[in-house]
Order: structure tokens, then sequence, then C-alpha cells
């Protein structure tokens, strides 16, 4: 029998549907932002946890300090590739419920609020 190297399939978040979610439960969920601190100066979404993916071996040794991996997690970055990559990363740090925002913060001043500026 072959062994499978493939990786759990990575669940995407609309920006509809994560305006909705955080609309009705901000509370529980844990968002996170991996841009760059020069991009969440340009835009932001409150509520999220800056973890820029640049600064990743400052604290990723510590990511249980700041995320519970049982609680449900969105995670966010200018277009959904990093943020994509954070998700794949916390799946194999035992995170069981982790959604990438699909087309990030872009897709989100585009179709949601388009107050936040887009770059």
């Amino acid at each position: 029998m072959a062994q499978s190297n493939a990786r759990p399939r990575l669940a995407q978040i609309s920006v509809q549907e994560f305006a909705d979610r955080l609309s009705s439960t901000p509370s529980g969920l844990q968002l996170i932002d991996v841009r760059e601190p020069h991009e969440v100066e340009i835009a932001a979404i409150p509520e999220f946890t800056i973890l820029p993916l640049s600064e990743f071996s400052q604290w990723s040794g510590e990511i249980y300090k700041h995320l519970d991996p049982e609680k449900e997690t969105l995670v966010l970055c200018h277009h959904g590739i990093r943020s994509a990559q954070m998700c794949q990363w916390l799946q194999t740090q035992g995170f069981t419920q982790v959604k990438n925002i699909s087309g990030g913060i872009d897709a989100y001043s585009q179709l949601v609020d388009p107050t936040v500026p887009r770059y």
C-alpha cells in the first residue's frame, strides 16, 4: 500500500462569509494577519493579531501562547497566498479549524468595505 504525502485540504472562507462571521460571532474567532507592518499601516481590519511571515522565526516558537489550536482561526494577507502558507503551517502544528480568507484584504476592500484602502 502506498503512503500518501498529501496535505490536509486547505479550507477557504470568502470575504463575504468572513464579514458575516465577524458581525455575528467575532469573539469566537482567532484572527491572524500575516502581512508586513508597512502593509498593515496602509490597510487593516480591527481585531487581527499581526504575525508577519517575515518575522516567523521570532513568533513561531511561541504560537501556542498567541493562539488556541482548538479555536476557529481565520488568516488574512493581501491576496491570499501568504495566508494560505500560514494556514498550512498551522495545520502541521495541530490547529484543526484553520481557514484562509480567500482574496485577502484586497478582495475585502473591493467586495465588503470600500473604506479599507487598496494598495
